[in-house]
């Protein structure tokens, strides 16, 4: 496994950055290699493969990337806990070779089998016969999560799509929604840091919380060592972006840390085509704003 981390150069940055997105190794529906393949047609020059809680994708996309003359960081998106509300920490540029690392994944998909197998016994209940076989040949074989089980529905012809899956189904609140004891927040940044790499939260404004709340969660995701937040996440209006970055700023004075501000990422969270609020290559970072990247430039 190669474990080389990424060095950001002015060449790196000529074209697009995108720095949250995900392939087959996790919920995307693109291979690693089609991934990259779409990124480099868009016209991304530094790229994050950041799949759910596993880094199997990477070696696969470092060796497109290698070819099509992008820049590969390797990344992970992890899942966390804050209170009993679930979070997610990118992680950017990590040393795959980290113990921290694999220990943290190996927990992570443990947690995953189990929550698999706990929402296919309900959906059984239910009525949808063979619903962890099903999600599993969706999956490809890697750790099963809930849209794995959305498109086996979609397939079965049960619901229409698999925004309806959720609504009905797999969504908060619903019979496939099943709890977790994610590891803790701080012990996620943690992990992260000991693979060498820098923590992102992800997609702060699509945790669904009040201003307060959110204050809250940047202000104790500093106070854990987190680095960064991704300013702009999909497709986001500039209302929304210049208020996510007056919360990690006013989180950084209230935390009373000597760098005021987290640094800023961007990325598309891209999962699948036709999803085109989730473009890769369609974020931009914000005028004046800080990237996470600087940490890397020579």
């Amino acid at each position: 496994m190669d474990t080389a981390r990424v060095t950001v150069t002015s060449d790196t940055l000529s074209g697009q950055v995108d720095l949250h997105c995900h392939s087959t190794a996790s919920d995307g529906i693109l291979s690693p290699a089609a991934l990259v393949s779409r990124a480099k047609s868009a016209g991304v020059t530094l790229l994050a493969l950041t799949d759910h809680d596993t880094v199997a994708g990477i070696d696969e996309a470092a060796a497109t990337a290698r070819e099509q003359g992008v820049t590969l960081m390797p990344g992970i998106e992890l899942t966390a806990r804050w209170g009993r509300r679930v979070i997610h920490v990118v992680g950017l540029n990590i040393d795959r070779g980290s113990d921290a690392l694999t220990d943290a994944i190996s927990e992570r998909a443990r947690l995953r089998r189990q929550r698999a197998r706990e929402i296919a016994a309900r959906l059984e209940k239910r009525g949808f016969t063979g619903a962890f076989d099903g999600a599993r040949s969706f999956s490809g074989g890697d750790e099963i999560g809930r849209p794995h089980f959305a498109r086996w529905m979609v397939a079965q012809g049960y619901v229409s799509d698999t925004a309806k899956a959720f609504k009905r189904y797999l969504g908060q609140g619903k019979i496939g929604d099943v709890s977790v004891p994610w590891p803790a927040l701080a012990e996620t940044v943690a992990a992260i840091h000991a693979a060498k790499g820098a923590a992102v939260l992800a997609h702060p404004l699509k945790y669904g919380l009040t201003r307060t709340r959110l204050l809250a969660l940047l202000k104790d995701f500093q106070s854990a060592g987190g680095d960064a937040a991704e300013v702009v996440c999909g497709q986001q209006n500039p209302v929304q972006t210049r208020e996510i970055q007056a919360l990690m700023a006013d989180a950084g004075v209230q935390a009373g840390l000597h760098r005021p501000n987290l640094l800023a990422s961007v990325g598309s969270d891209f999962h699948q085509p036709e999803q085109p609020w989730r473009a890769l290559g369609s974020v931009h970072l914000p005028v004046g704003a800080e990237p996470v990247w600087a940490l890397w430039q020579s």
